[in-house]
């Protein structure tokens, strides 16, 4: 039995579990996230019974947002599987609300001063994996937006620690792109809106407002390119998922690309219709903002069932 410093001040009970507010020293600077501890593997406050090892599900959020602003979007649903299912779930806080996703971006200072994202990421696995029983092989990521942005970074750069990422609402940036080499495979599970206002299903130039921030290749060049990094043989034909909600004005088509040499695989959700949000969870921005949302699935399950943390 090992002991865990979570400070009762910080401690949140919420969906059968624990919800705390950690810090972490990276570089010198003091990185924050918030960490999600099920009921059964914390049965007495403080304390983990290492009886088993455990999948970490690390959720990154979009610009100008926080790990506890994450929560809130998800509705906490990844938490309440957590907490059936027996997985972490990790929340980091980006620095000064941004990820430094590879843009090179003068506008965010987590850019401009080139702060280690993928630095501060691998320490906080190696944290975690300090005070509880991790499974090195299932530590999986998921991001929007700047946060979708960084999960691909993480996938190219952090591959050793990375088994699967599911960014939503990001293609890959182009100057990653260009400069991409894995070490070791990652399973890839891309979810966009064609009609995403914001950061453009066929590449191009991202924009908010009147602002260009940075560029991306297009969803399916970046699903091509991860099968291809994963050795992927096969393609199956997109086919469309049940219209769930015939008034939302999507409808949402898979295509997987699957009998990859690495034992891996690559999956693309492509939402017609759909804008720059979370598929299932209501819009964090107007719809004049940020595009339609669809309700003909539930993000939070699917990026779940693609990484087997619903079995």
């Amino acid at each position: 039995m090992r002991k865990i410093l979570l400070p009762l001040l910080l401690q949140t009970l919420v969906s059968g579990g624990i919800l705390v507010r950690q810090t972490i020293r990276v570089d010198s600077m003091e990185r924050t996230y918030l960490l999600f501890v099920p009921n059964r593997l914390a049965r007495v406050p403080g304390f983990f019974l290492r009886t088993s090892s455990y999948p970490v599900l690390i959720v990154l959020h979009g610009g100008g947002g926080t790990g506890r602003g994450m929560v809130r979007m998800t509705r906490g649903e990844f938490n309440q599987w957590a907490d059936l299912r027996d997985f972490l779930v990790v929340y980091p806080d980006g620095y000064e609300k941004h990820w430094n996703d590879g843009r090179d971006l003068e506008f965010y200072a987590s850019q401009r001063l080139q702060v280690d994202d993928v630095k501060f990421i691998s320490r906080l696995i190696e944290k975690i994996a300090q005070d509880f029983p991790v499974n090195p092989a299932r530590v999986y990521v998921t991001g929007m937006s700047n946060g979708g942005l960084m999960a691909y970074r993480l996938a190219c750069e952090l591959s050793r620690r990375i088994s699967g990422i599911a960014p939503v609402a990001a293609p890959m940036g182009l100057k990653l792109h260009e400069k991409c080499n894995p070490i070791s495979p990652v399973s890839v599970f891309i979810t966009m809106g064609t009609d995403d206002p914001i950061i453009p299903w066929d590449g191009g130039q991202i924009r908010f407002r009147s602002r260009v921030l940075g560029e991306v290749i297009s969803a399916e060049a970046t699903a091509d390119f991860w099968a291809e990094a994963n050795g992927c043989r096969k393609v199956q034909s997109p086919f469309y998922l049940p219209d769930r909600d015939p008034l939302d004005g999507t409808r949402v088509w898979k295509k997987l690309y699957y009998q990859c040499s690495s034992g891996k695989r690559v999956m693309l959700y492509g939402i017609e219709g759909g804008g720059h949000t979370w598929p299932g969870k209501q819009p964090y921005l107007p719809a004049e903002i940020v595009g339609r949302i669809s309700n003909d699935i539930d993000e939070c399950e699917e990026i779940l069932r693609f990484f087997s943390l619903l079995e």
